[in-house]
């Protein structure tokens, strides 16, 4: 057994002991007697006490007492912190812990802290808390705005979270002035109420500068966008045609038809389809993946370098990708009249949608045309007589590939599967950055039809191999909690709808029903919001608990490994498996390392999307600044004791401060989702339409001020 090995089952031995029922509280030497631990052996007993005291796991009382932390009511996570002061710990196992402001003992956003129960949870109401102690700082530098104030300054963080501005000595400032885009190391953590004390170490540019805004969010996130120089050198040895030993043992489908299909300015095509009616009227659809992991190899730096990220962001400008563009864009990506090598999934699909027959296979393939949503929409919605003509030999697989939508489409439904289309948006900048319109996306039946067969090839690759009780990485969505359901069940009633069946347990089938009942509602956006706020998050995980969202027993994502690692881990399992080299010792080895490589994609995938929707909140008060004084129709999407804030139609949100409505003293409500007047009869509640105007817009702060337009109040 390792040194390392040795020391933790110490560890657990110890705090087993301490966690024991009948263990009252002992001193050291009470201990060392106890569990008969020799003399010499003192420090490394004092070694484990403060290993376990930085985890938050032990305390030692005023007496010298050692006790766990569990005993006395205490527990360790990662402190959530808020703008207005409060926050949450996030624990390990159970619910978060409500921090009251005056209760947070100095703890900054992400910092790891020891805090104790002082309320425990009850009537739907989490538990209440207070940090005892910060066990490990969370942020060394932050990411603000410097202001300068007299011969000192502020920074004011990017990161809303962190709920102080933080103090800047002259000597500190490293002359920046006001309005300065700067990088922060934290000299002095705020104690005794006083704000933190900082150092600025690098100055990003004015706050005005074309692009500096973004720059800030790179920071601010950590984002990698440089690759290391040995990633670079890998490239140079990697081919970018494929050479006759590439196409040993793979399935040549170089003259089946098939195509892809994406956005305008996609890239990185890493998939594409074909599709044929067999002689028994069945379908046989392709789904053909860029193999990716031919080119980049298990532990070699190109592979470290795409855990490390473990995703592309996809920010308002520009994209921050997994593997460097000349893979990603190059030999990786599935361009048109080019030899490329895939991983296939053949299916054959009966009339109802089922998947009768599939093999997964390594394959060489040729793509014929390269398509976008727009071309294949009109083709077969418009049937616009320039594409009909341009793609004649194609025609008719589209329409093929339509009537599998419908089919795939209606098979998903009939089961429970819960469609999610909340009007996402996309911004068009100009050539500086600044934002021109804010536009939502297309959806349209060529995007659903590549989402479907994406869908039922994910979920064909993952029972399959879930079968095989290989080592696998699902993308697993759990069942939402029950109290959760009940609040939105409460929410629901008040607008007149109702989850159908058992009480106890809601099907997806039933959220399915309610958000078709109200598709096309004044209150659809709403309460498809409200429902996908009780939801879990969907993540990575080795085992398999099934997708609740999609009504799925078995899920995962193979068809993206240009921009996901999960999909470039399971295609190389795949193709170990496939070509007879899984090997116990393999196989044993793959398993251990899944459910850290499952936990790293999950948190990567987090920053990514916090990333992404800080540029886009970014740009959205940057579009609105100059439309102060202008009148909206919205919606109010959400309400708290502070504000009311409303959406635009262009997903664009503000908020309506309660202490500036001058007409009542508002109260609100959080079981009714509402604010009301304690003396007039006037209620606002979520899901309402209102009337708004653009009071003011703050680049620094990235907030929008609404009051309520005068014809609304």
């Amino acid at each position: 057994m390792e040194e390392n090995d040795i020391m933790i089952e110490r560890k657990e031995k110890i705090l087993g002991f301490l966690e024991h029922p009948e263990y009252m509280g002992m001193k050291r030497k009470e201990m060392m007697q106890v569990l008969e631990i020799p003399k010499e052996d003192a420090s490394l007993l004092e070694d484990i006490i403060q290993q376990l005291q930085r985890e938050g796991k032990l305390v030692e009382t005023k007496k010298g007492k050692l006790m766990s932390a569990k005993s006395l009511n205490m527990f360790s996570g990662s402190f959530i912190s808020h703008s207005k002061g409060f926050g949450f710990v996030s624990v390990e196992e159970g619910d978060d812990i409500f921090i009251p402001a005056d209760s947070v003992n100095g703890a900054m956003h992400r910092d790891k802290v020891l805090c104790r129960i002082i309320h425990p949870a009850s009537n739907g109401k989490r538990a209440e808390g207070a940090v005892i102690k910060v066990l490990e700082r969370g942020l060394q530098q932050i990411i603000g705005t410097f202001e300068r104030v007299k011969d000192f300054g502020f920074v004011l963080p990017d990161d809303k979270k962190i709920a102080q501005d933080i103090f800047i000595s002259r000597e500190n400032a490293k002359g920046a002035v006001t309005g300065h885009k700067v990088v922060v190391e934290i000299i002095r953590y705020g104690e005794d109420r006083r704000n933190p004390e900082g150092k600025i170490i690098e100055i990003l540019g004015h706050i005005n500068d074309p692009g500096v805004d973004i720059l800030s969010v790179i920071r601010q996130h950590n984002l990698p966008v440089e690759f290391p120089k040995e990633v670079y050198d890998q490239i140079e040895s990697i081919g970018m045609e494929i050479s006759p030993e590439d196409r040993k043992g793979r399935v040549d489908l170089t003259n089946t038809k098939m195509v892809t299909i994406d956005g305008e300015d996609a890239k990185d095509l890493d998939d594409a389809v074909s599709l044929e009616i067999l002689p028994n009227g069945n379908y046989y659809l392709g789904v053909h993946i860029a193999d990716v992991s031919h080119y980049v190899k298990e532990h070699s730096p190109m592979d470290k370098e795409a855990l490390e990220r473990g995703t592309s962001v996809y920010l308002v400008d520009r994209v921050i990708p997994m593997l460097p563009h000349k893979l990603s864009n190059g030999i990786c990506s599935l361009n048109p009249n080019v030899d490329r090598l895939a991983l296939s999934c053949m299916m054959e699909i009966d009339r109802k949608g089922n998947v009768v027959n599939h093999s997964i296979m390594k394959s060489v393939i040729h793509s014929d045309r390269r398509m976008t949503y727009t071309a294949v929409r009109e083709i077969l919605e418009d049937k616009t007589p320039s594409l009909l003509e341009e793609y004649k030999d194609f025609v008719e697989m589209f329409q093929n590939m339509n009537e599998l939508r419908i089919i795939l489409g209606e098979r998903r439904k009939k089961r429970g599967s819960v469609n999610f289309d909340l009007p996402e948006c996309k911004i068009i900048l100009d050539e500086e950055g600044k934002p021109l319109d804010i536009k939502p996306y297309e959806r349209s039946i060529a995007t659903n039809m590549i989402e479907e067969f994406m869908l039922i090839c994910n979920e064909t690759v993952a029972e399959d191999f879930f079968w095989q009780d290989a080592p696998f990485l699902y993308r697993v969505h759990e069942v939402p909690d029950e109290e959760k359901m009940e609040k939105l069940e409460q929410f629901i009633r008040s607008f007149g709808y109702r989850f159908k069946g058992n009480n106890n347990e809601i099907h997806p089938k039933a959220i399915q029903q309610v958000l078709s009942q109200v598709e096309g509602t004044e209150e659809e956006r709403v309460i498809t919001r409200i429902v996908l706020r009780s939801m879990k998050q969907a993540r990575y995980m080795a085992e398999n608990l099934g997708h609740f969202g999609l009504a799925a027993k078995y899920y995962c994502h193979f068809t993206s490994p240009i921009r996901r690692y999960p999909d470039l881990e399971i295609h190389r399992m795949i193709k170990l498996i496939l070509d007879g080299q899984m090997t116990e010792k393999k196989h044993k080895q793959m398993i251990k390392n899944m459910p850290e490589i499952a936990k790293r994609c999950s948190l990567r995938e987090r920053v990514a999307e916090e990333a992404e929707r800080d540029t886009d909140t970014l740009k959205k008060v940057q579009f609105m600044q100059d439309k102060i004084g202008e009148v909206y129709d919205g919606i109010i999407s959400g309400v708290t004791n502070w504000g009311i804030y409303v959406e635009l139609p262009n997903t664009v949100e503000g908020m309506i401060s309660l202490s500036g409505l001058e007409d009542d003293y508002y109260i609100f409500d959080e079981q009714n989702m509402q604010v009301s007047g304690k003396h007039t009869a006037r209620s606002y509640r979520l899901g309402d339409h209102v009337r708004v105007q653009v009071a003011k817009v703050s680049l620094e702060l990235k907030t929008i001020d609404f009051v309520f337009a005068e014809d609304e109040e």
